[in-house]
């Protein structure tokens, strides 16, 4: 487990009690949110949330809600320093990432390369 002084993600209020939210309502309270980062998409990265058990090298970054963003050593290299965000747009609903290591973003904002 790594430490939490580690935490380079910062996650928003609104963002925290959506994921709360959808804990309660999945029943999966004693997980945590995993915030990870695999190849794929039309940018070359793509983000993806899950929820799942802490693994052995985790970063993991309690909320006040009780749950933890867990993040592995892979994604938090491309996620250092990233804003999670729930946002409401024309676009649609949903989690949004703002990410300063992201170099190019695709049109719909899932993908990214770095």
């Amino acid at each position: 487990m790594s430490d939490t002084r580690e935490q380079t993600i910062d996650v928003t209020e609104t963002a925290s009690a959506k994921m709360y939210e959808i804990l309660q309502q999945e029943k999966s309270s004693d997980r945590g949110v995993r915030i990870y980062v695999e190849g794929g998409g039309c940018s070359g990265f793509r983000y993806g949330f899950a929820f799942d058990d802490p693994r052995d090298n985790d970063v993991r970054i309690p909320m006040k809600e009780g749950f933890e963003i867990l993040v592995d050593v892979f994604s938090m290299n491309y996620l250092k320093g990233a804003s999670v965000d729930f946002v409401t747009s024309l676009q649609g609903t949903g989690f949004k990432i703002t990410n300063p290591n992201a170099t190019t973003t695709c049109g719909c904002g899932d993908s990214f390369s770095a």
